[in-house]
C-alpha cells in the first residue's frame, strides 16, 4: 500500500508546480487603442510623410499617408492611371479600420501630391516606378512579415513587376481589375466592348481619336455612357467625389496619355505591348486577383491569371466596373479583408 500511496502524493505534488503560462496568441485584431494609437514618426502629421526618392535624374518627394497600426498586415496602396492618384481609394477608410488593417495611401512621382518634374520623360516606365516603390517599402519599415501589395488597374501592372523583382519583400500581393496583358486587353476592347456601344457613337469616337481631338468636349461626352457601363457603373453625376477628384481635377495627363493613351477604352501609350502572362507562374506569394464582370478588363481572362498563380485565388464580383471598390463594395471588401486575414493566420 506504501507504493500507491507515495505515487498518488507524487502526482498530487506536480500539480503544484507552477509551470510558464503558453505564449497568448496575438489578436487577430488590434485593440481599438492599439490600433489609433498615436506613435511613430508621423504621428504628428496625422500619418503623412514625404518620402525622398533618389533616381538617376535628380532627388523628388513622394507622399504617403498612414492609416492605422497592425504589426502583422500593412497594405502598400498602387494607385491607377498611371498620372492617378490615391484618391480613388478612399472609400477603403469605410472598411479597413473596423477590421484594424494598417494601410498607406501613396501617390507615385507626378501624382497629384508628390513632386511633379516639368519634364517626366525620364520616368515614366515601369522600371522607374518598381524602383521608386521599393525605396517608398523601405522608408515605411515593410518587409515579408507584415507587406502587402495592393494595385488597382495600373497599380496591378505595377504589382506584378514588383512581385517578380522583389519577391522576398512581399508576404501578400493583390491584382485588382487588371489584365496581365495589354495586348489582350486591347483585344477584348475591340473584339467585345466596342461591338456592344452605338455604333454612330463610336464612330465619331473613333474620328475624334484619329484626328487627336483628345481635349474636345465632345470626345469626353461620346465617352461617358462607355464609362458609366464599364468604368464605375453609376451615372457619372452620382459617381463619389474621390473618384472625380482623383481622375477629374488631379490626373496628371502628362503622365497618363504617353503611358496609357488618351481614354480608357484600350491602351495605345508605353504600355502598348507589355504582357506578363508568362511569367505569372514565377510569383510564388500568395496572390488575390480581383475581377468584375462589367470590367474594362476581361474576367474570364482575370480567372486564367489566378490559376496560373501558383498560390492565387480569384475574387469575382458579378455587379462591377472597374472601379469595383465602388459599384460592387460589399463584396470587392468582403472578399479582400477576408483573404488578408487568411494569409496572416497561415503565416503564424
Amino acid at each position: 500500500m506504501r507504493q500507491p500511496l507515495a505515487a498518488l502524493l507524487l502526482c498530487l505534488a506536480s500539480l503544484l508546480i507552477v509551470r510558464p503560462a503558453a505564449a497568448a496568441e496575438p489578436p487577430r485584431t488590434p485593440t481599438l487603442a492599439s490600433y489609433h494609437a498615436a506613435t511613430g514618426d508621423d504621428a504628428w502629421t496625422g500619418g503623412v510623410r514625404m518620402i525622398p526618392i533618389h533616381t538617376a535624374h535628380g532627388d523628388f518627394r513622394v507622399w504617403t499617408k498612414r492609416v492605422g497600426h497592425n504589426p502583422r498586415i500593412k497594405v502598400l496602396l498602387l494607385h491607377g492611371g498611371p498620372g492617378g492618384t490615391h484618391e480613388a481609394f478612399e472609400a477603403f477608410d469605410s472598411f479597413l479600420p473596423a477590421d484594424g488593417i494598417e494601410y498607406y495611401y501613396y501617390d507615385q512621382l507626378g501624382s497629384y501630391y508628390s513632386d511633379q518634374p516639368k519634364d517626366m520623360t525620364p520616368f515614366l516606365s515601369i522600371d522607374h516606378y518598381v524602383e521608386e516603390v521599393e525605396q517608398v517599402r523601405q522608408a515605411l519599415g515593410l518587409d515579408r512579415d507584415n507587406f502587402f501589395l495592393l494595385g488597382h488597374s495600373w497599380g496591378g501592372i505595377l504589382g506584378i513587376e514588383y512581385a517578380l523583382k522583389y519577391p522576398q519583400h512581399l508576404k501578400g500581393l493583390v491584382i485588382s481589375n487588371m489584365m496581365s496583358s495589354i495586348p489582350a486587353y486591347n483585344r477584348y476592347a475591340h473584339e467585345v466592348l466596342m461591338p456592344r456601344m452605338d455604333p454612330a457613337a463610336l464612330k465619331e469616337i473613333l474620328a475624334l481619336e484619329a484626328a487627336q481631338k483628345y481635349d474636345d468636349p465632345r470626345y469626353e461626352e461620346l465617352l461617358a455612357p462607355f464609362y458609366e457601363e464599364h468604368v464605375l457603373r453609376r451615372p457619372m453625376a452620382q459617381w463619389p467625389e474621390p473618384v472625380l477628384r482623383g481622375f477629374g481635377r488631379h490626373l496628371n495627363k502628362a503622365v497618363y496619355v504617353p503611358m496609357q493613351g488618351p481614354s480608357e477604352m484600350g491602351a495605345s501609350g508605353i504600355l502598348v505591348d507589355w504582357d506578363r502572362t508568362a511569367d505569372l507562374a514565377k510569383i510564388a506569394v500568395p496572390t488575390l486577383v480581383i475581377g468584375a464582370e462589367h470590367d474594362t478588363m476581361d474576367p474570364k481572362w482575370m480567372r486564367m491569371m489566378a490559376s496560373r498563380l501558383p498560390r492565387g485565388e480569384f475574387l469575382y464580383l458579378p455587379n462591377g466596373g472597374h472601379m469595383a471598390m465602388y459599384d460592387d463594395q460589399q463584396a470587392y471588401f468582403a472578399g479582400l479583408l477576408a483573404w488578408l486575414h487568411k494569409v496572416d493566420a497561415a503565416a503564424r
